[in-house]
């Protein structure tokens, strides 16, 4: 008989999932992927191959390879070492919008491994068109394309967006202190926070998140909110840290790459960087809030393109690190599927979510960062 002392914890409920998919934007992986990649992205929008191999450029600088495909390999054992270690029993497969492992392809090979419903982490982690609605469009239609082929069709959930959750916030708090520890001892007091992300149009960004949400009705809509909500809680808890308060810090943008009649958001961080110059500040850090991993924009345009500028000024600067595979990242994922899956079942989970904005919602809003060519299917909407 079993000694009654003996417990056995109880594996986590996933229920009703069946398989998590971790989709990411891709991206290529040699010299000869460079143009076909770019094609994939930019698809629809007419542009010329010579102009792809220009805009290619920064890939070059850098073999040809994007760092993203192996920072999703890296998140993709993380996440699986996370979900075995907590007895959680489900499993993980990752796919991309743009690049191998194609979306459809790894859908397919969901459904034929039996998979039904099935739970999404897209990682990006904000309102907007490129970054939520975009994601179930893609969704939407390699799950057409499958049914057309005769595959029975699988549901579908995107888990809620994590922008605030302690799991993503609190690894970019310790970043920022570790970058601010990098710059010279005289600067470091006095140093300035530049909180980067990828510049939108501004109409995109004005649209950006649900209509029923209060921060849609904010300037710059959800998409500009939530990044300021994280940058202040990113602001208070480095100088609960390290006792320098005040901190000067703004909100700018990296990456734009639309016509110049378009307007986007600024500043961008060059021009910001040059800014700080000219007003006399001793150092700044670069904190790019709006990535998940170092990926070739966190390289290319703060790494390369912001160091250098920063270097002709003489101006100190340091990067913060992206939050990557760190272990409360893939914990909090963890906790987003267990709690989703919670909610599926009728129950009422806790919720964590830091700052004003509270928890983002699980569906979105038909007319949620709307597509600004043309109204498309999606997924993961009421």
């Amino acid at each position: 008989m079993p000694d009654a002392r003996t417990h056995t914890p109880q594996a986590p409920d996933h229920a009703p999932y069946d398989a998590l998919l971790l989709l990411s934007f891709g991206g290529p992986e040699g010299p000869e992927d460079v143009v076909p990649f770019l094609e994939n992205v930019t698809r629809g929008r007419g542009i010329p191959k010579e102009r792809l191999a220009e805009v290619g450029r920064h890939y070059f600088l850098f073999g040809g390879v994007s760092p993203i495909n192996e920072q999703n390999r890296e998140l993709l054992t993380a996440l699986r070492k996370e979900f075995a270690e907590a007895g959680l029993d489900l499993p993980v497969y990752w796919g991309n919008r743009n690049w191998a492992p194609y979306l459809v392809d790894t859908l397919r090979e969901m459904i034929e491994d039996g998979h039904r419903r099935i739970a999404v982490l897209a990682t990006s982690a904000y309102a907007g068109y490129s970054g939520c609605r975009q994601y179930r469009e893609n969704l939407a239609e390699a799950l057409d394309q499958l049914v057309g082929e005769g595959l029975p069709e699988p549901q579908v959930d995107v888990l809620r967006r994590f922008y605030n959750h302690p799991g993503f916030v609190g690894p970019m708090v310790e970043a920022t202190l570790a970058a601010l520890a990098e710059l010279p001892d005289e600067a470091r007091d006095g140093a300035h926070l530049a909180f980067t992300t990828h510049s939108i149009p501004l109409s995109m960004a004005e649209s950006s998140g649900d209509p029923e949400d209060p921060a849609r009705g904010t300037p710059g809509g959800a998409y500009v909110a939530q990044h300021l909500d994280v940058a202040r809680l990113i602001v208070a808890a480095v100088a609960e840290a390290d006792g320098v308060y005040g901190r000067p810090w703004e909100l700018v943008y990296q990456s734009r790459s639309g016509a110049p009649q378009i307007p986007w958001l600024e500043p961008d961080i060059c021009d910001h960087l040059a800014e700080l110059s000219g007003a006399g500040a001793p150092a700044a850090v670069m904190v790019p809030i709006g990535f998940v991993s170092d990926h070739m924009e966190v390289k290319y345009d703060l790494d390369t393109e912001a160091t250098a500028k920063a270097a002709e000024l003489g101006l100190p600067v340091s990067r913060a690190a992206t939050v990557g595979a760190d272990p409360r990242f893939t914990a909090a994922v963890r906790e987003l599927l267990l709690e989703r899956a919670a909610t599926e079942r009728g129950e009422q989970p806790e919720r964590r979510a830091l700052g004003a904005l509270g928890p983002s919602h699980d569906l979105c809003a038909r007319t949620c960062c709307p597509n600004p060519r043309a109204p498309r299917p999606a997924t993961a909407q009421r």
